[in-house]
């Protein structure tokens, strides 16, 4: 399988994803702004994604995968089945449990992690979307299973597209459905809970064509059976500490949340659309790269073949500062441009822009190390090691919030997204060293690889700034036609400046046309 041909495979699918995305975006910003209710909506929805991150994407996929690749080598079917069969059945209950206490105990929920929502109708409104959205952790938890099963056997196609099934589903109800409601914002909430549905089906047919279809387990005998499994057994002893690795960042989110809810109105979403724009790089770069790299790594520490999975570390670590650095560099430039073309519309003023901005050049200073993670994590969890993580992640958690005392009073809600971005940094620089030191990340010729890219990054960053400078973004609010022709334009030449450095400085594509094992 050729590695490079697989990432572009899911980081085109992910685009996709992303565009629908983005498209989301513009039409909740042009239809609700940066208001109240789209700091409910945004709260509301921030605790099945979090639960979603916490039992599914997360702590699930890094216990689940590596195991289930170490049986899949063996080609074992039989057991791989048996395995998935447990854990399906292991993960349903404990989902169901979970929605309930949340469906219940939403009005508690909102207070914990919005305090200053308290009382005001943006907090009964993040309650009953809450409540609407909770069964959704149960959808994507169940998807995220699907998933870890379809890329440990490197069918990574439907995983990639099913984001996108979420982004239709809340942009048509954002369109034909709020407009018939009291409370239009409502409308988001039932968006989600659809596209949790679609989600979910689409990856039966894959699963039956793979002959891994999860039985989930009913009776109290199917349940027994799940829970004595060995190798089901094998997968909750490592969830817990990836369950507590996971749950670091998503504390650090509900902290962050909160401060958010205390600051000038408006704060949560300004986050909440630099952070969709932010996304763009981390998931078509560090998602797409690690969807890629947990099941060859794991399989390769199956084999004991040391050599060849830090190959695969450095291969991706390369290709992630090669593609990741002008993103971070246009985020810290170019946030205005993007942020006024992508969302000043309709309710969407010119203070929101400005704003919106000031937290995409905040993410833009940590944008490498937050996509470095995702690359360098999987180098522990593919040998099944999760406590070094944890204790990283704990230490980062205490830096985050030290940062939060320092950059929030001085930057506002940027501050926030600075204070991640940096504890981004701090966490990728610790992993490395601790892959280092391991012997699974070997010496590289890094400072000339670095030196190279920081000579191509100069000029692609020139023509950015004069660009970003060289029109009244917010004025041509009246011409959108002209201002997205101008955006791309200038994007274009900029990529053709610095891929055209690239080629002078010595950098060549062949060299990440790597094949897996």
């Amino acid at each position: 399988m050729n590695l490079l041909s697989a990432a572009a495979k899911v980081s085109s699918l992910t685009m996709l994803s992303r565009i629908t995305g983005l498209l989301r975006e513009t039409l909740i910003a042009r239809s609700f702004g940066a208001s109240e209710w789209t700091d409910a909506f945004n709260v509301a929805f921030r605790l099945p994604n979090l639960l979603r991150r916490l039992f599914a994407e997360g702590a699930f996929s890094q216990a689940f995968v590596p195991i289930l690749g170490e049986i899949s080598t063996k080609g074992d079917q039989k057991q791989a089945q048996i395995l998935v069969n447990a854990v399906a059945t292991l993960l349903f209950w404990a989902l169901l449990l979970t929605v309930l206490a949340g469906v219940i105990g939403a009005p508690l929920l909102i207070l914990a992690i919005a305090t200053g929502f308290s009382g005001g109708p943006a907090y009964e409104a993040s309650v009953v979307m809450t409540r609407i959205m909770f069964p959704y952790i149960g959808l994507i938890s169940l998807v995220s299973l699907s998933a870890g099963i379809l890329n440990t056997f490197q069918r990574f196609a439907i995983p990639a597209f099913t984001p996108v099934l979420l982004n239709l589903a809340l942009i048509g109800s954002a369109l034909f459905l709020a407009p018939h409601l009291e409370r239009p914002i409502y409308a988001l909430s039932v968006g989600v809970l659809i596209g949790g549905v679609l989600q979910l089906l689409i990856q039966i047919p894959a699963l039956s064509r793979l002959g891994l279809l999860p039985r989930i387990g009913l009776l109290p005998g199917a349940i027994k059976s799940a829970v004595t499994n060995p190798e089901a057994r094998r997968v909750l002893k490592l969830m817990g500490p990836a369950v507590f690795a996971v749950s670091i960042a998503q504390i650090s989110l509900i902290i962050n949340t909160n401060i958010a809810s205390r600051l000038q109105a408006g704060s949560v979403s300004w986050l909440s659309y630099a952070d969709r724009l932010m996304e763009f790089p981390t998931a078509l770069l560090g998602v797409a790269l690690g969807t890629v790299l947990l099941p060859s790594l794991s399989k390769a520490n199956a084999k004991n073949d040391l050599v060849h999975a830090g190959e695969l570390l450095i291969w991706g670590l390369q290709l992630t500062f090669l593609l990741a650095a002008p993103c971070a560099l246009a985020l810290f430039i170019f946030g205005e441009p993007l942020a006024a073309v992508l969302y000043h519309y309709g309710k969407f003023n010119a203070l929101d822009v400005l704003m919106t901005q000031r937290a995409l050049a905040a993410y833009g200073v940590g944008l490498i190390g937050l996509i470095l993670v995702k690359i360098l994590a999987p180098g522990f969890y593919s040998r099944q090691d999760i406590r070094t993580p944890v204790k990283i992640g704990l230490f980062v958690l205490a830096a985050t919030q030290l940062a939060n005392l320092v950059f929030v009073p001085w930057l506002g809600h940027a501050g926030l997204a600075l204070s991640v971005g940096t504890g981004a940094c701090l966490n990728a620089a610790l992993l490395w060293v601790g892959l280092h030191r391991r012997g699974a990340l070997p010496s590289s010729a890094w400072f000339k690889y670095l030196s190279q890219l920081l000579f191509a990054l100069i000029p692609f960053g020139a023509v950015l700034f004069y660009a970003a400078g060289a029109h009244n973004w917010i004025a041509l609010q009246a011409e959108p036609w002209i201002r997205i022709g101008l955006l791309a334009s200038w994007l274009g030449v900029a990529a053709i400046v610095y891929f055209g450095s690239l080629a002078l400085v010595g950098i060549r594509w062949q060299k990440f046309l790597r094949h897996a094992k």
